[in-house]
């Protein structure tokens, strides 16, 4: 295969969804990307963060995400038709179950070593993908599908869910005690991910309703009166923390523009399950998916990490995943209601991904750029993770923005 191939034709027609060309390169890119983080598995079970050559990283633990994620990747390459997706998901769905898996306390463990906890945390993120992870894995018929939702689900229920609010409570030590009271948009963002995917996978509206509740806060409450932007961090009554700085990586201060592009696309499927009128829904995800990107959109290509509560760029680092996510967000405008300047935006982003962030020599994506949009390792070390741009190349094969696991089954993996 030859290195940097053609992305789409030289004057294509229409959106480059539709060229054969782009679409090819497409099904290449998420197969590469397979082919790569394969390299995950140990020999004797568990899983290996991986280096940009695909060499296993020593000495790193094996964090919930990671399990989960690549469940969730490899449920949507075995209905997308690759090949051999069975030994990963098997692997991860045991090690949930007998490794994360907290059997005295319940729950799962944010980190373990082999079946041994290392961090016994217990988050609400963490717990969304673990959901997240049964249901693709039920869409992909593994047999423990079910009794993972069903564990899952009542640990959500009994600890996480606070029904009064419509949200999620974030995180417990591992026999439950409480160690903050911090409230995060974060965690619920992906707990309406995980929902929307468990209600796929099941038909229970309990996930559905639920999902609803906690977009109806955020975008209808806090990106409405905030400008399209939404502030990552709350007090235990939901009231914005302002002066709130947590870790810079994974709770930075203020707005967080990868973010509302995925509430943005995760609005959009929830209306498309949901079956309702689609104007509201539009018109709101429209507007945080057009403000993320008039505002994180650098000069010189790729969006930046967070923006203070004016909108004004805090952090300029370049990451992967906001441009992935930025693409799925398009992807799903395109989907129901396509406008000229959506393809615009469509294509800017993928080349920008294609020149800068896609390892043409060994496959899956860079995580991060430095100021001359060089691949650089400061703090994303190695390539952690094929989640978000595995999706990148997979929602624009599709015609639907809900039930992607259905759809690349539908078409048999023919999708290229």
């Amino acid at each position: 295969m030859p290195e940097n191939p053609v992305i789409a034709s030289e004057n294509p027609v229409g959106n480059w969804r539709d060229d054969p060309v782009h679409r090819a390169w497409l099904g290449q890119d998420a197969r590469r990307q397979l082919d790569f983080f394969r390299a995950s598995l140990r020999k004797y079970g568990g899983f290996d963060v991986l280096e940009w050559d695909g060499a296993p990283r020593a000495g790193v633990q094996q964090e919930l995400h990671v399990t989960t994620r690549l469940i969730h990747s490899y449920a949507l390459g075995a209905a997308f038709g690759y090949g051999d997706t069975a030994a990963i998901i098997d692997a991860g769905m045991a090690c949930l179950w007998t490794g994360h898996r907290d059997a005295m306390h319940g729950g799962y463990c944010w980190s373990i070593d082999g079946k041994t906890a290392v961090d016994a945390s217990k988050l609400a993120y963490g717990h969304v993908f673990v959901l997240l992870a049964g249901a693709s894995a039920k869409q992909s018929g593994h047999p423990d599908a079910d009794r993972l939702i069903d564990d899952v689900t009542a640990v959500i229920d009994r600890h996480f869910w606070d029904d009064d609010r419509g949200l999620l409570r974030e995180e417990f030590h591992g026999d439950w005690t409480r160690f903050s009271t911090y409230r995060g948009m974060n965690a619920n963002m992906h707990g309406v991910e995980a929902m929307l995917a468990a209600f796929e996978a099941t038909g229970r509206e309990t996930y559905l309703r639920r999902a609803g509740r906690i977009l109806d806060f955020f975008v209808g409450k806090i990106a409405s009166t905030h400008q399209w932007r939404i502030p990552e961090h709350y007090t235990e009554e939901w009231q914005l923390d302002r002066n709130y700085a947590g870790n810079p990586m994974f709770r930075p201060m203020g707005t967080t523009p990868g973010h509302s592009l995925e509430l943005g696309r995760l609005l959009i499927q929830h209306s498309d399950l949901s079956r309702r009128p689609q104007d509201q829904s539009l018109v709101q995800a429209r507007s945080l998916i057009e403000r993320a990107l008039a505002d994180a959109w650098l000069p010189d290509g790729g969006l930046c990490y967070t923006l203070d509560y004016s909108g004004h760029i805090a952090i300029r680092d370049r990451y992967w995943w906001p441009v992935a996510e930025a693409i799925g967000a398009i992807s799903a405008l395109q989907q129901i209601d396509p406008r000229e300047e959506d393809e615009v935006w469509y294509r800017k982003l993928w080349r920008f991904a294609h020149d800068h962030l896609v390892d043409h020599r060994f496959g899956g994506w860079y995580p991060e750029l430095d100021e001359g949009g060089k691949p650089v390792q400061k703090q994303f070390l190695g390539k952690p993770d094929i989640y978000h741009s595995l999706q990148a190349d997979l929602l624009p094969l599709v015609g639907s923005p809900s039930r992607l696991i259905s759809a690349l089954k539908l078409n048999g993996g023919n999708q290229s």
